[in-house]
């Protein structure tokens, strides 16, 4: 019977450190730390994944996974890691469906996946906030109105500005606080009143 070579702690740091290990030693640290969480891995898939015959291949992949990753780099802690590309895994899969069946999971929810893209009703929204704050900022005072453009859209900082309008920074503050104070009014406080 073959002795196992005996590795420093300083080797096995280097290894965790991004060190690439050796086909063998990857095989012997996969099937001491990964191979054990199956029992664990098994329930997680069960439960967050309805389609039974679905489960064996999606725990071959979170294996592919692992074994890839860790080929780059030994992950540290293992468990949290594996759950993780087990939870990955499982949102790419239905985000990958063009039609996701009820039962493709149990709760998406609480997978938290977040669609690509806002859907209809947010654009037109956002589009119409949009247009009422460009509205809004055409409405005030030019020098206010420049400030206010320069600081929260360009993202020129108050001493760039003063320099580039030839004021001081605690013009451009005043300014900018005038700004920022009429634009709220306009949007979210009652409309003005008409002077008599």
């Amino acid at each position: 019977m073959a002795e196992k070579p005996e590795t420093s702690c300083e080797d096995a740091d280097l290894r965790l450190s991004g060190v690439a290990m050796s086909a063998s030693e990857l095989d012997a640290w996969f099937a001491r730390e990964v191979l054990p969480l199956e029992a664990a891995l098994m329930q997680f898939l069960s439960h967050n994944w309805r389609n039974a015959a679905d489960i064996a291949d999606l725990r071959q992949d979170v294996y592919v996974r692992v074994y890839e990753a860790a080929q780059k780099k030994i992950p540290v802690p293992t468990k949290p890691f594996v759950f993780a590309i087990a939870r990955n895994l499982m949102v790419d899969r239905i985000r990958h469906q063009r039609v996701i069946p009820i039962e493709a999971a149990v709760d998406i929810e609480a997978l938290d996946i977040a669609g690509d893209e806002p859907g209809p009703d947010r654009n037109i929204i956002a589009r119409e906030e949009l247009r009422q704050l460009h509205a809004a900022i055409d409405r005030l005072p030019p020098r206010c109105r420049e400030v206010v453009v320069k600081k929260r859209i360009e993202g020129l900082s108050r001493h760039e500005i003063a320099l580039q309008m030839g004021i001081t920074p605690d013009t451009v503050s005043a300014h900018l606080t005038d700004g920022m104070c009429a634009l709220a009014d306009m949007l979210y406080g009652e409309p003005a009143r008409r002077k008599k």
